[in-house]
């Protein structure tokens, strides 16, 4: 089956690079091709890495979209506005989302989106611990790939480095993926502002709890935010400055500059999770800080006290 990504940034492009380094035919789309398909590298977001032969870069979406797969690498708050505009031409074919977080206006993950938008496509979704930098060097990454019926998807998807497991519980496989950069936010203020590496274990630990509660609530299996797409994800995101989530967090506990040009899920996602929580009831105390940190209602003093003054309960 043939495979186009859609979305030219660093992790789109990651993807194209392994999927085409075995041989396949792969197209990436990017709405501007810069100087991409004579370098043959995307300088601007994967500088260092050489296209294989195998793949085909272009500016025409119409032309990517004849693949079978298309793998949606847009940023998630883009994700809606993108498959409206282009519905005519993607619906009907399997779409796997690859963004990770949850729609601010309309408190939908990917899966949803893809169902309201293009309802004759097959969504599915890709998530799990990884960088975009790892992939493209060919290092080995296993993934989660969350789809109905995905035995030939995932047989079409994996390639020598990228190790694919199977997942019928796309809300779950979703939301791990989502709320993971939240609380990698919280994990990279706390190291940020020299809370200790005891805090650290601790938000990580607590947030975990907070993504499977949020994930129950919203009808996922118990057992699947212990998988690649929750705790794999959230070890991996919270720990590294590689993640963009927890270097924004990180920057803003030490008070340095925020990153300009990168895009940072976990703002828009912890806002939207806060939302939803508030409607149904939910406990989301990490979440809710990170929002009032962001929204400048709390320092990043005031919001420590609060966490540590909750009520004491069991675990």
């Amino acid at each position: 089956m043939k495979v186009s990504v859609l979305g030219a940034g660093a992790f789109g492009t990651a993807l194209a690079i392994s999927m085409a380094r075995d041989g396949r035919l792969v197209t990436l789309w990017a709405r501007d091709l810069a100087d991409m398909a004579s370098a043959r590298e995307n300088k601007r977001r994967l500088p260092g890495f050489t296209f294989p032969e195998c793949l085909t870069v272009t500016d025409n979406l119409a032309l990517a979209a004849q693949a079978d797969i298309l793998l949606l690498a847009t940023p998630m708050q883009s994700l809606s506005q993108f498959l409206t505009d282009h519905a005519a031409t993607l619906d009907g074919k399997i779409l796997v989302a690859c963004c990770k977080g949850i729609d601010l206006k309309s408190g939908l993950g990917p899966a949803e989106i893809i169902r309201h938008t293009c309802p004759l496509a097959t969504p599915a979704i890709l998530s799990g611990p990884s960088f975009a930098v790892d992939i493209a060097a060919g290092l080995p990454t296993a993934l989660t790939l969350a789809i109905e019926d995905g035995h030939a998807l995932q047989t079409a998807l994996s390639t020598p480095n990228i190790r694919l497991y199977r997942s019928a519980d796309l809300i779950g496989v979703e939301i791990g993926g989502a709320l993971k950069n939240v609380v990698a936010i919280a994990c990279g203020i706390a190291v940020g502002a020299g809370l200790g590496e005891s805090a650290h274990a601790a938000l990580m630990t607590r947030g975990f709890a907070e993504m499977q509660r949020f994930a129950l609530s919203r009808g996922a299996r118990p057992d699947t935010l212990s998988g690649l797409s929750g705790f794999g994800d959230l070890a991996l995101t919270c720990s590294s400055e590689k993640s963009r989530n927890f270097a924004y967090g990180l920057a803003l506990g030490r008070g340095d500059p925020l990153p300009e040009g990168t895009t940072v899920e976990g703002k828009a996602t912890a806002k939207a999770v806060s939302n939803l929580a508030k409607k149904t009831g939910l406990d989301m105390p990490i979440a809710d800080m990170v929002v009032a940190v962001l929204e400048n209602h709390l320092t990043i003093n005031e919001a420590v006290n609060m966490l540590l003054t909750r009520p004491l309960k069991e675990e």
